[in-house]
C-alpha cells in the first residue's frame, strides 16, 4: 500500500510539476515526511533529485513546442544555478526546525499569492 500511494503522489507530483512548470515540491516533501517517514532535510534532498527528471521531460516538451522564451531561460536560468547551489549549502546547516518554518512559509505565501493576486 505504501509503495502505490509513493508512484500515485509521484504521479500527481510530475502532473502538477509538467502542467505548472514547478510546484511539485510543495506536494512530495510532505509525503516525503508523513509516509516514508524521512528526516526533514533527507526529504528535501530527494524531492529535488525526484523532481529533475519531470523538469527534463516538460523542458523538452515546451522546447519542442517553443514554448519558452530562450534569452529569458538563460538569464533566469542563471540566478537559478546559483540559487541551488546557495540553498544546498544553506540546507546543511540549517537546523531541521528553521527548514519546516521556512517551507511553511513559502508554502502560505504562494497560497495567498494565488487566492488574492493572480
Amino acid at each position: 500500500m505504501n509503495r502505490l500511494l509513493l508512484l500515485l503522489f509521484g504521479g500527481l507530483t510530475g502532473l502538477v510539476n509538467g502542467f505548472f512548470g514547478g510546484g511539485g515540491g510543495m506536494i512530495i516533501v510532505p509525503v516525503l515526511l508523513l509516509l516514508k517517514k524521512l528526516p526533514v532535510k533527507k526529504a528535501h534532498a530527494t524531492a529535488i533529485l525526484v523532481i529533475l527528471p519531470v523538469c527534463l521531460v516538460s523542458a523538452f516538451f515546451y522546447f519542442s513546442a517553443e514554448g519558452f522564451d530562450l534569452l529569458t531561460t538563460l538569464n533566469v536560468g542563471l540566478g537559478v544555478i546559483a540559487g541551488g547551489l546557495l540553498g544546498s549549502l544553506l540546507l546543511k546547516k540549517a537546523s531541521n526546525k528553521l527548514i519546516t518554518v521556512m517551507f511553511a512559509a513559502v508554502m502560505a505565501a504562494a497560497g495567498v499569492k494565488m487566492l488574492f493576486f493572480p
